[in-house]
């Protein structure tokens, strides 16, 4: 039990680190796709977050929907061949969902959006970041248990 904690520390830093890259290049290479052409492209400044965020929702769906190769398992069923160790079930889904997704952004890109005026915008924005996450999540949880449970 001692090396337990500090292995999915390190597991969850991993995951959060890699989660942290992927969520730079993805807002990086977003402003830069509408940089080419920004009044054809600008309305969809900020959207890109949306997109991280319900993404990251399947994900970490899937990452949840996933059985356990080891470890304790839930009463009455019993660990599965193909899935995920309780400590890839950390780095994926606390490290890499963690701090791929924002929640943060998602608040300013809102309070910004409302400051200016832009109801509408933020109204769509919040439906798409909030429906389409729990959406998003369900699916990737369905479709891990039906490939995988």
């Amino acid at each position: 039990m001692t090396g337990t904690i500090p292995n999915d520390a390190l597991a969850i830093g991993a995951g959060a680190f890699f989660g942290a890259m992927s969520r730079h290049q993805a807002g990086r290479l977003a402003s830069e796709w509408i940089a080419v052409d920004p009044n054809r492209l600008g309305r969809y400044q900020g959207w890109h977050t949306a997109a991280i965020n319900v993404g990251g929702s399947f994900l970490l769906g899937g990452v949840t929907g996933a059985p356990l190769v080891s470890g304790p398992s839930q009463p009455g069923s019993t660990p599965s061949v193909f899935g995920l160790t309780p400590r890839t079930k950390l780095m994926l889904g606390v490290g890499f969902c963690g701090s791929f997704t924002t929640f943060s952004t998602f608040s300013v890109d809102i309070a910004t959006w409302l400051a200016q005026g832009q109801t509408t915008k933020a109204a769509s924005y919040i439906l798409a970041n909030n429906v389409g996450g729990i959406v998003a999540a369900s699916a990737g949880m369905l479709l891990v248990k039906k490939l995988f449970g």
